[in-house]
């Protein structure tokens, strides 16, 4: 149950992902091909639920290419699911509160850091895993381990709140939602506002204080490779659904044009 993506953090290596809204295994297959570190399932906005996130998770370990789910919401079931169906990792949305980050670790993580439910799923091997199959801690150290658990910090509430959240065992990193963050803030896609920027740095410092990952949505590639400049440990460069558009945008003008 090697968490590659976290590996390369972990070596000083950014890490580039995407977001998965085709929710088609072929896509999934296609992106590990592509050379990206890891991808997000989207469940909140994208239409994936449990059975097919579960079959995308399958096809990115074919492809090597670390599977990451963003649940719905905090609560125990949509943490729980997606981390027995064999998500590396949980992207988690629309938090306001300390109490909710410290639910996610209760949720999220086996003894003795959290109350994770305890069942022998897939996530190891049915009880088949070389991890699993031995003592019941040990396996709790490897799952608490390589199962990493990043909070978004894309409203107000998580924003005044994050130097607190940044400390809390069990969280390994804070995904920045740009858009959302800037809607927060009162200025809608502003990104060079002020007011976004300082937010920004306060995020950064309080990451980099808490020794956590950092991660950002980008919509660019000028986007991402400025914030791996930064010192940002991890990307998400657009999402599939609006690569793929483009792509054949581009090529059917060129066609067309002659």
């Amino acid at each position: 149950m090697k968490n590659k993506m976290k590996a390369k953090m972990e070596q000083g290596i950014a890490v580039v992902g995407t977001f998965c809204g085709l929710n088609s295994t072929l896509a999934v297959e296609c992106l590990g091909l592509s050379g990206l570190d890891f991808l997000i399932i989207d469940t909140e906005h994208g239409p994936a639920d449990v059975e097919s996130a579960m079959n995308s998770i399958l096809a990115a370990e074919v492809r090597g290419i670390t599977p990451l789910v963003r649940v719905k919401n905090h609560s125990r079931d949509s943490i729980l699911k997606m981390l027995d169906i064999g998500a590396q990792g949980l992207v988690i949305p629309c938090l306001e509160q300390v109490d909710q980050v410290k639910d996610i670790v209760r949720y999220g993580k086996y003894y003795p850091v959290g109350q994770r439910g305890v069942a022998m799923t897939r996530s190891g091997g049915f009880g088949f895993a070389d991890f699993a199959g031995g003592d019941l801690e040990e396996y709790f150290r490897v799952c608490n381990q390589e199962t990493i658990l990043i909070p978004q910090c894309e409203t107000g509430g998580f924003l005044e709140n994050i130097e607190e959240i940044c400390l809390i065992e069990g969280i390994d990193g804070i995904f920045i939602g740009p858009y959302d963050l800037s809607v927060a803030l009162g200025k809608p896609a502003q990104f060079d506002a002020p007011e976004f920027r300082a937010a920004l740095k306060r995020i950064y410092k309080a990451v980099q204080d808490a020794g956590k990952f950092i991660f950002i949505h980008t919509t660019t590639i000028e986007q991402a490779k400025q914030f791996i400049e930064d010192g940002f440990n991890g990307v998400t460069y657009n999402q599939d659904v609006v690569v793929l558009t483009k792509v054949y945008q581009e090529a059917i003008t060129k066609i067309r044009k002659g």
